[in-house]
């Protein structure tokens, strides 16, 4: 450390990789190639916001629940400094089956970031740095370090961008605006003309988050209370039985009066006035975007949501402005129970720079420079989970890379992380990104109980995955396999205390014998049934969970598993990156371009391409079975 090139310049030191950022997904990436024996920096603008909630501190939510499982089942770290800091934990979509069930937790702010960056700074082979990187140094196309704004000069093998929404940040709140980060830190504004130096393309996106009142102007006589689940569920497999007084958050309702006052100011707010230029999200609009959007719908819900433990700052979900200050005001005190709302921190959106991820590989290098990767928000998605997730595979492939191994990548049939990363590379994206149920094809499959049967074995591949995790996920597995054994072998005879019990439960009188396994096929009866009956096992949870849902949804995830095999089939036919598609006749002009443009690694993957149609799939499978008769 501390030398001096042959240009004369300071190397503050030399490493296997390099994080740029410190927010969820450079938290995962520089952990996860820490712990793969990597010698590992990551650099943040201000060490007081590694692992930053900037927009509302909850983790989880429909779809989001998932990736935060799979990044766990991977050997991930955000499940269990979630399960460290959370205050209020809940279970989504309960109503709707556990395709779509979905953990979501409020997390105290501060205790998350303090966690976060304890582990960090704990971390065998990582060094933590405050400084803003404005390089990336390259030769012949390939990473060599990256220089600072002292000009320092680090060395490297390998870069992971995770820059979030600082790249050129610029607030704005009605007509004001000025360059600044999230939460009022500074942005990184030289990075982008470094990226555009190196040919990549960037593109120019919108976010932004509802103001923060003070908790003691709130009147919660009029509002709902919204408590959490009386039974936890973790995120982390790690995490065992929690028990934890949780707080409440509170439920209020925009008013004729709020729509009235937004309507009356929408020539001031800067989504309309032309003011804003980056493109914002689709399913987080902004309140008076809302208001404009659903003219029909009479209220919105507004979620009162603690910020932690040691704060009275709440925050308004469902208030996301870019609206002048003196407008914000009366919006908020017109909603029932903030009539004398003290703001704390106003609404603002952010303008940021991030890349068109289609120049990406799936994982998650970028196709033209050897050795650099990206994920997060920088990749054109929005939110904490999918940052992570995309962090976690950048952070593991820059390692993979380093060690000569294959990449780590998920297919759409393997989690939603892989739906994620395949849909932003594949298709790319024209607005902030977010993770939804129904972009996964086989849901049923991918679901957030069974995310450690999926992903776990890969971690343990990969070299993530502890001794003890992986025992374990063995002895979870081990216990599922034995009660559904248990449950098919044992018989339940009928007698008038079991007759008398299924009715009370609505079900059909035994006249016979019945395997308990049969038995939990009724839509009606769940495993505590068995309970009732003496019939039970002592087991877990988690694996009872799982061996119900195996039970109840057998047929349909038997018609999953054969719609899987059948899209495995396309994703196993590689394409050469070498093809040169404009010599291939029969594709259409467009499809040449796109596919030329993008190099699918797969057939499947091709097919996914926007403007690469069935019968371009039908030539190109001519082309390859052409290219295995000549070899």
């Amino acid at each position: 450390m501390g030398e001096r090139n042959k240009m004369d310049e300071f190397i503050g030191g030399e490493y296997d990789i390099i994080v740029v950022g410190a927010g969820h997904a450079g938290c995962e990436a520089a952990l996860a190639a820490a712990r793969l024996g990597l010698k590992t920096a990551v650099f943040s603008l201000n060490l007081d916001s590694i692992a930053n909630m900037p927009c509302n501190p909850n983790i989880g939510g429909t779809a989001k629940g998932q990736l935060v499982r799979e990044v766990d089942a991977l050997g991930g770290q955000m499940g269990i400094s979630a399960d460290e800091t959370f205050i209020q934990s809940k279970i989504l979509n309960r109503a709707k089956g556990p395709a779509v069930y979905s953990l979501r937790a409020q997390i105290d702010r501060k205790a998350y970031h303090m966690h976060m960056k304890w582990v960090l700074e704990n971390q065998e082979n990582l060094d933590i740095k405050q400084a803003e990187v404005v390089e990336i140094l390259c030769e012949d196309k390939k990473v060599k370090g990256i220089r600072v704004h002292t000009d320092t000069v680090y060395l490297c093998k390998a870069v992971v961008l995770t820059t979030g929404t600082y790249l050129k940040g610029r607030i704005i709140i009605g007509k004001t605006s000025f360059n600044g980060g999230p939460d009022g830190l500074f942005p990184a504004n030289r990075l982008s003309d470094s990226l555009k130096a190196l040919g990549i393309e960037l593109m120019r996106f919108k976010t932004g988050t509802p103001a923060r009142i003070n908790r003691r102007s709130v009147d919660f006589t009029k509002l709902e209370e919204q408590p959490g689940d009386e039974v936890i569920t973790p995120f982390s497999f790690m995490t065992g039985e929690i028990e934890k007084k949780q707080t409440s958050c509170y439920l209020t309702h925009t008013s004729e009066k709020t729509h009235q006052i937004i309507k009356e100011n929408l020539h001031r707010s800067p989504l309309y006035s032309g003011d804003i230029k980056g493109v914002g999200p689709r399913y987080c609009p902004s309140i008076e975007d809302k208001i404009v959007r659903f003219s029909d719908k009479e209220s919105h819900q507004i979620f009162v949501e603690p910020m932690g433990l040691n704060t009275q700052e709440m925050y308004l979900q469902g208030m996301s402005s870019s609206m002048p200050e003196d407008v914000q005001v009366m919006m908020i005190r017109s909603l029932p129970g903030l009539e004398n709302a003290s703001i704390m921190r106003p609404a603002y959106a952010i303008e940021y720079d991030c890349i068109n991820p289609t120049q990406l590989k799936l994982s998650l290098e970028f196709k033209e420079i050897d050795g650099l990767f990206s994920g997060g928000q920088i990749n054109g998605s929005s939110g904490y989970e999918e940052a992570a997730a995309q962090g976690l595979i950048a952070g593991i492939n820059a390692a993979m890379k380093l060690k000569n191994r294959e990449p780590l990548v998920l297919d759409r049939s393997e989690g939603y992380i892989g739906v994620l990363i395949d849909d932003l590379v594949t298709k790319g994206t024209h607005e902030p990104y977010r993770m939804m149920t129904s972009r996964a094809e086989y849901r049923l499959w991918l679901r957030q109980d069974n995310a450690d049967v999926r992903l776990t074995p890969l971690g343990r591949k990969v070299g993530l995955v502890s001794d003890e995790r992986y025992e374990r996920f063995l002895t979870k597995q081990a216990q599922v396999e034995a009660e559904l054994k248990r449950l098919k072998e044992t018989t339940l005879a009928p007698n008038a205390e079991v007759n008398a019990l299924l009715e009370e439960h609505q079900s059909a009188r035994l006249v016979s014998g019945i395997k308990l396994y049969d038995l939990l096929r009724r839509p009606e009866i769940e495993y505590d049934f068995l309970r009732l009956v003496g019939k039970a096992a002592d087991l877990s949870r988690e694996v009872v969970e799982q061996v119900v849902i195996t039970i109840k949804y057998e047929g349909y995830l038997e018609r999953q598993m054969q719609q899987i095999q059948q899209f495995k089939r396309m994703e196993e036919r590689r394409l050469p990156q070498d093809i040169d598609y404009s010599q291939i006749s029969g594709l259409c002009l467009e499809a040449r371009q796109k596919l030329n443009a993008q190099k699918p690694q797969s057939l499947g993957q091709a097919s996914r391409i926007s403007g690469v149609s069935p019968s371009d799939i039908s030539v190109l499978l001519v082309y390859l079975e052409a290219i295995k008769k000549r070899d």
